[in-house]
């Protein structure tokens, strides 16, 4: 196949690659620095196969050549890695990534929902751990992606920054010799001198807010730099967010706590429930605080489809930063979280604790307190356990450990009519449903437990004489009796609640927050922003008259550049308006009827 076209009408041949840099360029010239680049992109050059060249006898000539083609090929995979396409396929091999970060349990965030994928799937499970699908964003692969995408966009910012800082400093570039090649031209004949045309040019397109110099016997002007402000911004946001999204991710802390009204909380890794922080996370960079829930306060609708949904749900605080602070009084709700520091504390859950009272055969107080119960439905249906560790004695005066699985419900239905389900998260007609078991707890083990839970492989269930097991349903205010003198359980009348809190630092996130925003109108700006460059030329025609040229070049092709230089060789016209005809002037006229002045030729495309 050829490697050469023929120019129509010339018989001459042009080489593509030249065709290309020159698309839109006269076919006997070059529009010169007017036709150079409108954006700061960069350009893709050849490179060749080895950049080593010939080498050299000898072993000076050897590291010569090594040298060449070591350099060589850096500079190849640097242009590589900075480009545009390499820059965009690694954004979506970010996001690309970060899908199985989303659909797979992640062990910093739940690693007991791995540690459960895991035992249900025996094969998936190794894989999934070895390629690193369990700490996607910590994993070594996801790592490499991040970093070699940041220092793709710093390797493309800086030089095109750097580009752009000189077209701001410099002029826009002259007049190209044949202004009728380019997409939008007009032109007409004037009877002002070329001086005044240029002059008056100059002064409407400052008015217009280009940037306009005269050169020559032109009027350059340049208007939409903040196209590319609005690339290199968008460009730069991303960076930003880069940096506080590792930022945030190496050294953030979150954690949960449980708290029943009137108990409290300090914020020391000691009191949370559980707690997970970024790898540079340090106990040191803690928010020194403390707080005590006195009151929280739950209603709902009583009717309607949204029947049960909270309208109010809120936790009274008081708080007090550092060890000496002022107590201070604080409300959080749902999406209001109290601020201290760097510290967040979110309202994330609320539920029930009934308080309850566990006597032994002589009638001895061995327990009495609060028992939060987990909620399993919208309408606060909880289990627990109660755990009685230490205190006890049976009927024969064996140290024993007492166990009870709790059921609770804040709106029973009543005695059958149906199951142990609450029908409303109010405390309409609270129920605690219980049953007692007596022996080990195994908690002296050393083994962790859950406190929601009952681990009854060491214990036995009361039964009574008859071998019934002995279970209750109580209302607040009664009691179940222990068979065999074994003591009893109460259902005091005072029921409190519990809310969760989630208490979190993030740094970073105000400028992940900036730079998202930033991001957002960058790429605004670069999408519809049109970077335009516009030429005034007025020369004396070979009869002596004033020949005014105008014409407009875009980035792209722009609908609007025509009917701006329409709008914009109006108003120069005004300026300069054309020139009657001899013969047309000596042509008898009505003298009642207005001057006909000839229009301009239209902004072609």
């Amino acid at each position: 196949m050829s490697t050469t076209d023929t120019d129509t009408g010339t018989g001459r041949t042009k080489d593509p690659a030249t065709a290309k840099r020159h698309i839109g360029v006269s076919a006997d010239g070059e529009l010169g620095e007017a036709g150079s680049q409108l954006s700061t992109a960069p350009v893709d050059t050849a490179v060749p196969g080895s950049f080593g060249g010939s080498r050299a006898p000898g072993a000076l000539g050897w590291l010569t050549w090594t040298g060449r083609e070591v350099v060589g090929w850096a500079r190849w995979f640097w242009r590589q890695l900075t480009s545009m396409r390499v820059a965009l396929i690694l954004l979506f091999l970010l996001s690309l990534g970060a899908i199985p970060g989303s659909l797979i349990p992640q062990s910093g965030t739940d690693a007991q929902k791995v540690a459960a994928f895991k035992d249900a799937h025996s094969i998936l499970g190794p894989v999934y751990d070895k390629l690193g699908l369990f700490h996607v964003y910590s994993s070594v692969w996801f790592s490499a992606i991040y970093i070699l995408l940041f220092v793709s966009l710093i390797g493309c910012i800086v030089p095109r920054t750097w580009q752009f800082v000189g077209q701001l400093r410099g002029r826009p570039p002259g007049a190209p010799k044949r202004l009728n090649r380019l997409p939008a031209y007009a032109t007409w004949r004037a009877a002002a001198e070329p001086e005044q045309v240029r002059e008056a040019a100059l002064e409407i397109l400052k008015q217009r807010r280009f940037r306009a110099h005269i050169e020559k016997d032109a009027v350059a002007a340049e208007k939409g730099y903040l196209r590319e402000t609005g690339n290199l911004l968008f460009h730069i946001a991303l960076i930003v967010m880069l940096v506080a999204f590792a930022w945030g991710q190496l050294f953030k802390s979150e954690g949960n706590k449980l708290i029943v009204e009137g108990d409290g909380f300090s914020n020391t890794i000691s009191q949370y429930d559980d707690f997970k922080s970024g790898n540079l996370f340090s106990t040191d960079d803690l928010t020194p605080f403390s707080f005590n829930l006195k009151n929280f306060t739950g209603t709902y609708e009583r009717s309607g489809p949204n029947k049960g949904t909270p309208r109010t749900y809120q936790a009274d605080l008081t708080y007090s930063v550092g060890a000496y602070g002022k107590e201070k009084k604080t409300t959080v709700k749902v999406n209001e979280p109290l601020e201290i520091g760097d510290s967040k504390v979110y309202l994330t859950a609320h539920g029930y604790a009934p308080v309850v009272t566990v006597r032994d055969g002589k009638g001895n107080v061995v327990y009495h307190d609060a028992v939060p119960m987990l909620p399993l439905d919208s309408n606060v249906t909880s289990q627990g356990a109660i755990k009685v560790m230490d205190g006890y004695e049976n009927a024969q005066g064996t140290s024993e450990q007492l166990g009870f699985s709790a059921f609770f419900v804040p709106t029973f239905a009543g005695a059958g009519k149906g199951d142990m389900f609450s029908q409303f998260p109010a405390l309409d007609f609270p129920v605690l449903a219980l049953s007692g078991y007596h022996g080990s707890l195994g908690v002296d083990a050393g083994i962790p437990q859950n406190v929601y839970q009952l681990d009854t492989s060491k214990m036995k269930q009361f039964k009574d004489a008859k071998g019934n097991i002995v279970k209750a349903r109580l209302l607040p205010g009664e009691t179940m009796k222990l068979p065999n003198g074994a003591g009893s359980i109460t259902f005091d009348k005072g029921i409190k609640e519990w809310a969760n809190f989630q208490v979190t630092q993030q740094p970073g996130s105000d400028w992940a927050l900036v730079g998202a925003f930033t991001a957002i109108f960058g790429l605004a700006g670069s999408l519809f922003i049109q970077r335009r460059r516009v030429w005034v030329r007025a020369t004396t025609g070979a009869d002596g008259v004033t020949v005014v040229e105008m014409a407009g070049l875009g980035r792209s092709e722009s609908a609007k550049l025509p009917e701006e230089l329409g709008d914009l060789a109006a108003l120069v016209h005004d300026q300069a308006p054309t020139k009657p005809d001899t013969d047309e002037a000596a042509v008898e006229t009505d003298p009642d009827a207005e001057p006909s002045v000839p229009a301009a030729e239209g902004a072609e495309k």
